[in-house]
């Protein structure tokens, strides 16, 4: 009997649904909205319902889908139990035991989604074919995932791999998100790239085209940088140097064969890539310079293909 799982990427708008066959072969992929109604107490039942009138429209039995895998935007503990996800308005909620139940009592894996994404490269990917790998999300944040023996490290209390709070700027004044100060994504993000380029335009005189427009966004510094805009070289070069200074200390605690870069910073090119290498060499260990670093190749979907990971894996 043909066997079957799901791979579940929920977001703040949207819920990506994937139907894997086990051999690896995404049969289908589909989205529905994610209801934050009632501090999102009807998602679990949303997402039962959208997998089980899949399977009835295909003729699939309860007894061939080997598992479900679901990637949550916040912690999620050994247990199962997320830790609060405040854009869904969950507090702590037993995922992995109420989804199973809504479910023909078929067994659920959750994820944190940063790192069910990092799975999904490292199974699907661009970092597929190696066991040790590090994601590293550049968007509004820095967002993270490690893969040793192509398995998930979550920690104790599921907050491994949160990269971008890594406290290397102690000399810094501006407090991030998380309440604290001088943590890497404050410069080694989207967010960082622009903040960085209005203090730049503010305290000095480095000529740019970027002078007297509004909304700057970190894309249009990227592209400034590759036109040779003198203010954005410099944004790029302290950016670059930011995070392969902490790829460096990720790298001096678990060893990776390999970075993969994801967000959308990321798809400016091979040349930011480069830039990116030849920062990490610059400060990482010497006998775990020759980690490769690349592009992500999964685009938005890598938390559905790293969520049906969980169960094939």
């Amino acid at each position: 009997m043909e066997q079957f799982c799901f791979g579940i990427d929920v977001g703040g708008t949207t819920i990506k649904i994937g139907l894997f066959h086990t051999d690896e072969t995404l049969m289908k992929k589909w989205e529905i909205r994610t209801n934050k109604e009632d501090n999102g107490a009807h998602i679990l039942q949303d997402i039962s319902d959208a997998m089980k009138a899949e399977m009835e429209a295909r003729g699939i039995l309860p007894e061939q889908i080997r598992g479900v895998g679901i990637g949550l935007p916040g912690p999620v503990l050994p247990n199962g139990v997320v830790n609060h996800c405040v854009n869904l308005g969950w507090g702590m909620v037993p995922v992995e035991t109420e989804l199973s139940e809504l479910f023909y009592n078929r067994p659920v894996k959750a994820g944190n989604d940063g790192n069910v994404a990092a799975l999904g490269e490292a199974w699907f990917g661009s970092g597929k074919g190696y066991d040790d790998m590090v994601m590293l999300t550049l968007g509004t944040g820095l967002g993270g995932g490690v893969i040793l023996g192509r398995r998930i490290v979550t920690g104790s209390h599921g907050a491994a791999a949160e990269v971008g709070h890594m406290p290397l700027y102690p000399k810094a004044t501006k407090p991030c998100n998380c309440g604290k100060t001088g943590c890497l994504e404050q410069i080694a993000s989207a967010t960082g790239i622009v903040n960085h380029t209005r203090e730049l335009l503010e305290t000095t005189e480095i000529p740019s085209s970027l002078r007297g427009k509004e909304n700057i966004s970190a894309k249009a510094i990227l592209d400034a940088c590759q036109a040779a805009d003198p203010l954005a070289e410099q944004v790029v070069e302290d950016f670059t140097d930011a995070l392969g200074r902490g790829m460096a200390v990720i790298a001096s605690v678990c060893d990776p064969q390999i970075f993969v870069i994801g967000g959308g910073v990321s798809k400016t090119g091979s040349w930011l890539m480069e830039r990116l290498k030849k920062s990490y060499d610059k400060y990482v260990f010497f006998a775990s310079r020759d980690a490769l670093v690349v592009p992500a190749s999964l685009g938005n979907d890598g938390g559905m293909f790293g969520a049906a990971a969980l169960i094939l894996s």
